[in-house]
């Protein structure tokens, strides 16, 4: 393949609904391996089909850890990767700070979960009944469910929910919210998480900030500012995609009542539509986390020169014909799984079980408690987030 010499603006551009840009079919078709711009930082390569996708996602002479600090690495928002991050981290550093968290997310331990996140949805649901309609879906259950089962993980008390929830919309920003807006909402996370950590060391307790706490003070197995930032990463990641998705689900399934009829009807059907809703719906806006070559990297017929950044559209990826036959409709029944919603390789989502769990619950309540469950507005009318790494519905309002 001859190497492209098109350079296209990325993201292509303002992102619609839950749209995906009809040029990622033509690239994946014409030229998987492209040339964008990015609006910080220059140029870099795009990925687009799933094989590669996957390659890059996994292959070590893809580097997060080089990008760390860097302004002339190609990216979406206005702040280079940071440091002490387990988003900005390779092996072996990557896996010493992942192993701390991940006892705390298996599908054993999220399993047992699955009843408090239940009860959560439940009195949700009850308040949002006793309410009456029409009602916010996003403030009555998409927000609200994640949130409380992350904070309760952690060890942060109902009442200051709102001191990371504020300010996580402005860390994922891309256009929304000044670079000074931005740094000022991260200082405001780290100085709360570096008081739950004294909190923590004047009185140890046994849930997973605290766990953390001991593997800092008792086993020096991180690093102060380790701590700190992997505590605001769990706490951002552990809701903001999970909460976005839930109500981004709900728009999808009530735009169309047979699609919400067929789960009414087929209520097992539950976590198989949660898989095809993972890979259907475009939760990203944009090109999110540039990876750095390390080495020449043969990809898709194209060389990657050495210290050259490369983007893997997950999105894209998840429209692939190769692997997903009628890739652009959503089929509910569809049996395959093989999605890379949660990413792929060493930087998997360590929290996609809980995710997959607090997205079946959330669904299957709504079904359950709201058979006659319907959007009060038209589709067209619903108002979404803007300027943000990923995509949701500010506001869902919907009647029964």
């Amino acid at each position: 393949m001859t190497a492209p010499t098109e350079v296209r603006q990325y993201p292509f551009g303002e992102p619609v609904r839950l749209e995906i840009h009809p040029l990622f079919a033509t690239l994946r078709r014409e030229e998987p391996v492209s040339r964008i711009r990015l609006p910080y930082g220059g140029d870099g390569w795009l990925v687009t089909r799933y094989a590669d996708v996957k390659r890059v996602l996994a292959d070590p002479r893809f580097s997060r850890a080089v990008t760390v600090g860097r302004d002339d690495i190609p990216r979406s928002t206005p702040e280079p990767a940071r440091a002490n991050s387990l988003l900005s981290m390779d092996p072996p550093e990557h896996t010493r700070l992942r192993k701390l968290v991940s006892k705390a997310f298996t599908a054993r331990r999220v399993a047992e979960l699955r009843p408090r996140a239940q009860q959560i949805a439940d009195g949700l649901l009850d308040t949002v009944e006793r309410t009456g309609a029409p009602a916010d879906l996003v403030r009555g259950l998409a927000l609200p469910l994640p949130v409380t089962v992350i904070c309760e993980m952690l060890g942060v008390p109902p009442e200051e929910h709102h001191r990371f929830r504020d300010f996580s919309d402005t860390v994922m920003a891309t256009t929304a919210y000044s670079l000074a807006q931005i740094r000022a909402a991260r200082a405001a996370l780290e100085d709360y998480l570096t008081e739950l950590v004294a909190r923590r060391r004047a009185t140890p307790t046994d849930d997973l900030y605290g766990a953390l706490v001991a593997a800092r003070d008792n086993e020096d197995r991180l690093s102060e500012a380790e701590l700190v930032n992997l505590g605001v990463t769990i706490l951002i990641a552990g809701h903001e995609t999970t909460a976005n998705q839930i109500a981004n689900f709900a728009y999808v399934l009530l735009s169309d009542p047979d699609r919400w009829e067929l789960l009414l009807r087929r209520p097992d059907l539950v976590p198989a539509a949660v898989e095809e809703l993972l890979r259907y719906v475009q939760l990203g806006s944009g090109a999110a986390f540039a990876r750095v070559a390390t080495e020449d990297v043969e990809l898709g017929g194209v060389t990657v020169r050495a210290g050259e950044a490369v983007f893997a559209s997950i999105q894209s990826a998840n429209r692939d014909d190769a692997v997903f036959a009628d890739s652009e409709r959503l089929d509910l029944t569809r049996e395959t799984s093989v999605h890379v919603a949660f990413g792929h390789g060493a930087h998997h989502c360590l929290g996609a079980q809980l995710a997959r769990v607090e997205l079946q619950v959330a669904l299957s309540s709504l079904l359950r408690r709201f058979p006659a469950l319907h959007l009060a507005v038209p589709p067209d009318e619903i108002p979404w987030k803007t300027g943000l790494l990923v995509r949701g519905p500010s506001e869902l309002m919907v009647g029964w």
